[in-house]
C-alpha cells in the first residue's frame, strides 16, 4: 500500500510563491506522480505529473509558465508555485500510480494512491 504525505501549504498573497512537497512510502513502483486541487462543488483536476527518472512532465495549461513539479527522487515530489492567484486557492493533493505507461496523466481517475491533502489559499 502507498502512502502518501503532503507538506508546504499555506496562505499567500496573490504574485507570490509556495513549494509543496510529497513524500511516497510503501510503494514498489510510483512510475507517475503528481499534484492535483480540487475546489468545493468542483472536479479533481490534475496540476502537473512528472515521470520516475525525469522521464517526462506534464502540465495543465493554466500554470505552465508559472509551476514546476520535480522529482528528486524516486519517492520525493516537489512543485514549485510562483505567480500564484486566487485562482490557484484549493487543496492539493499528491497522487501516485505505477504499472505501465498510461495516456492523459494528468486526469485524476488514472491515479490509485492518494495523500490527505495541503490547503493552498491566495488573497488578492
Amino acid at each position: 500500500q502507498v502512502q502518501l504525505v503532503e507538506s508546504g501549504g499555506g496562505s499567500v498573497q496573490a504574485g507570490g510563491s509556495l513549494t509543496l512537497s510529497c513524500v511516497a512510502s510503501g510503494y514498489t513502483s510510483t512510475l507517475y506522480m503528481g499534484w492535483f486541487r480540487q475546489t468545493p462543488g468542483k472536479e479533481r483536476e490534475g496540476v502537473a505529473v512528472a515521470v520516475i527518472g525525469g522521464r517526462a512532465t506534464y502540465y495543465a495549461d493554466s500554470v505552465e509558465g508559472r509551476f514546476t513539479i520535480s522529482r528528486d527522487s524516486a519517492s520525493t515530489l516537489t512543485l514549485q508555485m510562483t505567480g500564484l492567484t486566487p485562482d490557484d486557492t484549493a487543496i492539493y493533493y499528491c497522487g501516485a500510480r505505477g504499472g505501465r505507461v498510461v495516456s492523459a496523466p494528468l486526469a485524476p481517475g488514472k491515479y490509485p494512491y492518494w495523500g490527505q491533502g495541503t490547503q493552498v489559499t491566495v488573497s488578492s
